[in-house]
């Protein structure tokens, strides 16, 4: 008798372990489709082009939306900078990517501090690096490095000190 009453429960867990399987069948799928398609524009430069534009072209168009998005430096992949840095690798003397990753360079900053600032040490050394493709003599950036090193000192004390905290026996 007992295992009929845990028959509604159990039918309610596997559909919960159902309904997760297909959620992650479905990002898997748009993950791998995005993926399909970023290798697709890249892969066609201007063999691929039938409309006329240049590799450079489509990367530029994709950097200005980008931009007017306020994906300067991230997400990873898709933000304005990245996509002036690959115009740089297909065309080094472009001049539009080269003016327009200077002028973003003092706001890509302050998104880097606010990345250190909120104790995003990671995204922030991914960010910074980054900059760092376009300018790596950068004043600014050498200050950044130099406080993203410290918070990151910081960090390992705290961590240290919260250890030390779990070890010690109280009195």
């Amino acid at each position: 008798m007992s295992s009929l009453s845990n028959l509604p429960r159990r039918r309610g867990l596997v559909v919960v372990v159902v309904l997760l399987v297909i959620a992650a069948a479905g990002v898997f799928g748009y993950v791998q489709a995005n993926a399909r398609h970023a290798d697709e524009v890249a892969a066609s430069g201007d063999a691929g082009n039938t409309d006329g534009q240049s590799g450079s072209d489509i990367l530029l168009g994709l950097a200005s939306t980008a931009m007017q998005e306020k994906r300067l430096i991230a997400p990873q992949g898709s933000n304005a900078y990245e996509f002036y840095l690959s115009v740089l690798q297909l065309d080094p003397n472009n001049r539009v990517a080269q003016e327009n990753l200077r002028k973003l360079l003092p706001a890509a900053s302050d998104v880097v501090e606010r990345a250190i600032n909120d104790d995003q040490l990671d995204e922030a050394q991914r960010e910074l690096s980054l900059l760092r493709e376009f300018d790596s003599t950068n004043y600014t950036l050498s200050l950044l490095g130099g406080k993203l090193d410290a918070h990151r000192q910081l960090q390992v004390r705290k961590d240290e000190a919260r250890a030390s905290q779990q070890v010690t026996p109280g009195p």
